[in-house]
Order: structure tokens, then C-alpha cells, then sequence
């Protein structure tokens, strides 16, 4: 997939999520402050406008560069620090790329979740958005498939992870202040990351 094509189906994907901000606001107000509603919406929206308006000639780590830098200011949250920051990383992979596949989106990938628990302090098993991202991403460096029937295998590891998130105790964040109150609901961010990705599925199509 050239750099263009990435854009306008990362375009698509993310006009979509904000039609998730209600869920995600509800599942983050049972365990946090409430506001991760608002940090996707206002992240994708940002993200959308910012990587439109990069010249043609941008290469991939120029839309990751611009995408971690919007959405990590469009909202002061934790959650976009974190992603925005992931962002930031992932684009040092891609300088200069103007193609992407399994290795650059795996690569990417890696990068994303590796700052994302350097900053955050996090693991699998904190019950964060790690636990759905990693193993998503260990699908995908095992995958031969296409890019659709790939993205389907990541979506339902990953959805299977959000819903075993509902049987942890949250260890990082505002969630972790309820204790085990926080057993019986699935992770907010990890949640988000499965919306993602499913829109990431249609916007392909």
C-alpha cells in the first residue's frame, strides 16, 4: 500500500471512531474520569484535518509524525499522551517510506506499544490497551493471509483480550484508584483499539 492509499483509508477509519465516543466515555467513567469519549473523537477529528492536509510527496513517517503530534495535543489526556507518543515513535521506523505492508505495519506496531509501556509503565496483564495491542500484533507477524483476512484474525484476538480485561483488576491509571471494583468491565483503551481496528477492516473494503 503506497502512502496515498494509507492515508485515505486512515482517513476513513478515524472518521469513523467518534461515532464510538459515547461507549468509550461510558466504559471509562465506570473506572476512570470519563474522558476518553472525548480524547478519541477529538484525536481522530485532529489527526483526519492534520494528515489531509501533508503534501503529496509525504512519506509514511511524515503522516505517523503529524498524526502523534495532533493527537496528542487535541486532547490533555493521558490516553493521548500515551498513543500520541506511540505515534511519535512508530514514525522513526518509516522515514522516508512511501510503501507499507506486514513488516512496516508490524514494525510500526511494535514501536507504538513499546513507548506506549516505556511511558505508561505498563504490561500485559495491567489491564491497559497492551493487552489488546500485542497480541494483535503477534497475529500479525504470523500471518501469510492478506490484509483483510489479516486485520479479521487481529480483530478477534484483540476482541477476545478486551473481554478477558473484564476479569482484571486494573493496575495503572485513575482505574486502579477502584480497586477491584474495576473486575467486571473491560478495559476502556483497549476497547478503543478494537473499535480501530474494525473500522480500519471497513475502511479497506
Amino acid at each position: 500500500m503506497e502512502t496515498k492509499q494509507m492515508r485515505d483509508v486512515l482517513a476513513r477509519a478515524l472518521s469513523a471512531l467518534p461515532a464510538h465516543a459515547d461507549e468509550l466515555r461510558d466504559l471509562d467513567a465506570a473506572l476512570g474520569d470519563g474522558d476518553l469519549g472525548i480524547t478519541v473523537r477529538s484525536g481522530s477529528e485532529a489527526v483526519v484535518k492534520v494528515i489531509g492536509a501533508l503534501p503529496d510527496e509525504a512519506s509514511i513517517g511524515d503522516v505517523l509524525l503529524a498524526a502523534g503530534k495532533a493527537f496528542s495535543t487535541a486532547n490533555p489526556s493521558t490516553f493521548a499522551a500515551l498513543v500520541g507518543g506511540g505515534l511519535l515513535a512508530a514514525a522513526k521506523t518509516a522515514q522516508g517510506k512511501h510503501e507499507i505492508g506486514r513488516d512496516e505495519a508490524l514494525a510500526i506496531g511494535r514501536a507504538v506499544a513499546a513507548r506506549i509501556g516505556e511511558r505508561g509503565k505498563s504490561k500485559i496483564g495491567d489491564k491497559t490497551v497492551l493487552d489488546a495491542l500485542e497480541p494483535s500484533l503477534d497475529v500479525l507477524e504470523a500471518s501469510q493471509a492478506g490484509a483483510a483476512d489479516t486485520l479479521d484474525a487481529m480483530i478477534a484476538t484483540a476482541s477476545e483480550r478486551v473481554a478477558e480485561t473484564a476479569h482484571m483488576q486494573s493496575q495503572k491509571g485513575r482505574a486502579a484508584w477502584v480497586r477491584e471494583r474495576s473486575i467486571g468491565r473491560p478495559d476502556p483503551g483497549a476497547t478503543a483499539y478494537v473499535r480501530f481496528l474494525e473500522a480500519l477492516r471497513k475502511a479497506l473494503d
